[in-house]
C-alpha cells in the first residue's frame, strides 16, 4: 500500500501507518473532544477535553497495532513468513508472505488478533471500575473498553477477509479435509456478511438518517471485494503450481542506469523500447527502484535535464529480487504490489522482470488452469 509512513519496528516487525490512519485518528480525537467527553463529563475546559481526547485516540491506535502485531508474532512463532504491519482507515493488516500448511496454524494466527482486542477491552473495563466517576479518565477508559470489545467481536464475524472468516476457513479445512472447498465456503460467507452489512448501513442511513450507516456500507463493500480477491489469489496459487518465474517474466528488459540524466534515459532507452516500466540499477547492476512511462512523462523538461535516474527512481522499499527457477507462486506472496513486482537476477545480473501486467496475465491463466 502506497502513502505509508514508517513508524519503526516492533519485535523485528516493520510497522507503518497509511495516511488514512492519521485521518482516522483525527476523526476519533474530534469526536471525543467535541461530543463524547463533553456530554459524559460537562462543565470542564476545552483544553481538558482535547488533551484527554488526544491521549484516548492515540491509545486506540496503539490497541489496533497490538491486535495486528499479535497476528504477526504468532505467525512467526509458528514458522510463517511475515512482512510489514500497516495501520489504515479500516484498522490494519499484516502481510503474510507464506500460507499455513495446517488448519490449526491458520486457526491460531487468525484467532489471536480478536482475542488480543477482547483482552485489551477487558483490562480497560477493569481499570474503569476502579476509577472515580464521573471523570474524564473514567469516560475515556470506558470508551476504550467499549471500542476494543466491539473490535474483537466484529473481527470474529464469520466471513473472509475478517479474522472470523479465517477462523471459519480453518475449521472448515479441518472438518472437510479439502482446503479448496474451505476457500469457496469462506468466500461465500464473506459475500453474505458484506451484503448484510450494506443492507444494514443503507437502512440506517435512508430510514433513520444515521450517517454512520455509510461507514457500515463502506465496510460491507470492502468485505465483499476482499473476499472475492482472496478466493481469486488462492485459486491462482493452485494454478501456478509447477510454473517458474522464468515462464512469467519479461526477459532481458531495458534498464535505467542510475547515473544517467532523465533526459538521456528518455532519448537513448525509453523512446526505443516497448516497455512501460524500467528497472533502475546502480553501477554494480543492483536494482534500486523503477521508473514508469507516466512518471517520466509527468516530469517537466527542465527537471529531466537536471535530474539523474537515481533520484527519481529511488524506491521507498527494497525491490524484490527472485531467481529464474523460483516458483511462480512466490510472486503473489505479498499483499501490496508495485507496478514492478520483481526483478529476476541470475549470476549477478538482471535477466528479466515481472510487471503488474505480467502477473495479471499469468493469474488469469492460472485461474482458468485451476478450474
Amino acid at each position: 500500500m502506497r502513502g505509508t509512513l514508517p513508524l519503526g519496528t516492533v519485535a523485528g516487525i516493520p510497522v507503518r501507518a497509511h495516511w488514512s490512519a492519521l485521518g482516522l485518528t483525527a476523526l476519533i480525537v474530534a469526536a471525543l473532544g467535541s461530543i463524547v467527553l463533553p456530554r459524559s463529563v460537562p462543565g470542564l475546559s476545552p483544553r481538558q477535553y482535547w488533551t484527554v481526547a488526544v491521549l484516548a485516540g492515540v491509545l486506540f491506535m496503539v490497541s489496533l497495532l497490538i491486535h495486528e502485531l499479535a497476528h504477526a508474532v504468532v505467525a512467526r512463532w509458528l514458522g510463517l513468513k511475515t512482512g510489514a504491519t500497516t495501520l489504515w482507515v479500516l484498522g490494519g493488516y499484516t502481510e503474510l508472505e507464506s500460507e499455513a500448511k495446517r488448519p490449526r496454524v491458520e486457526l491460531a494466527v487468525a484467532a489471536v488478533g480478536p482475542l488480543a482486542s477482547l483482552g485489551l477491552g477487558a483490562v480497560a473495563f477493569v481499570v474503569y471500575l476502579f476509577l472515580p466517576k464521573p471523570t474524564l479518565a473514567a469516560s475515556a477508559t470506558a470508551w476504550l473498553a467499549t471500542m476494543n470489545l466491539l473490535l474483537g467481536v466484529f473481527n470474529l464475524l464469520p466471513g473472509a477477509p475478517l479474522d472470523g472468516g479465517r477462523v471459519l476457513h480453518a475449521l472448515l479445512w479441518w472438518r472437510l479435509g479439502d482446503v479448496a472447498k474451505a476457500d469457496r465456503s469462506a468466500a461465500r460467507a464473506g459475500n453474505l456478511l458484506g451484503t448484510t452489512l450494506i443492507a444494514i448501513g443503507l437502512f440506517s442511513t435512508l430510514l433513520q438518517g444515521w450517517l454512520g450507516g455509510l461507514w457500515i456500507v463502506l465496510v460491507g463493500w470492502f468485505i465483499i471485494v476482499q473476499a472475492g480477491q482472496e478466493l481469486t489469489v488462492k485459486t491462482a496459487r493452485k494454478g501456478l503450481l509447477g510454473l517458474t518465474v522464468r515462464e512469467v517474466m519479461t526477459p532481458d528488459p531495458d534498464l535505467a542506469p542510475a547515473w544517467m540524466t532523465i533526459e538521456d534515459l528518455v532519448e537513448k532507452v525509453v523512446l526505443n523500447s516497448r516497455q512501460t516500466i524500467f528497472p533502475a540499477v546502480d553501477a554494480e547492476g543492483s536494482p534500486i527502484g523503477f521508473l514508469t512511462l507516466s512518471t517520466l512523462a509527468s516530469a517537466p523538461p527542465e527537471y529531466r535535464r537536471a535530474t539523474r535516474v537515481s533520484k527519481l527512481a529511488a524506491s521507498r522499499r527494497p525491490v524484490r529480487v527472485l531467481a529464474p527457477d523460483d516458483e511462480a507462486a512466490r510472486l503473489i506472496e505479498r499483499a501490496a504490489m508495485d507496478p514492478l513486482i520483481a526483478v529476476v537476477m541470475d549470476g549477478g545480473r538482471i535477466v528479466g522482470m515481472v510487471t503488474g501486467g505480467d502477473l495479471d496475465r499469468i493469474l488469469r491463466q492460472a485461474v482458468l488452469r485451476a478450474r
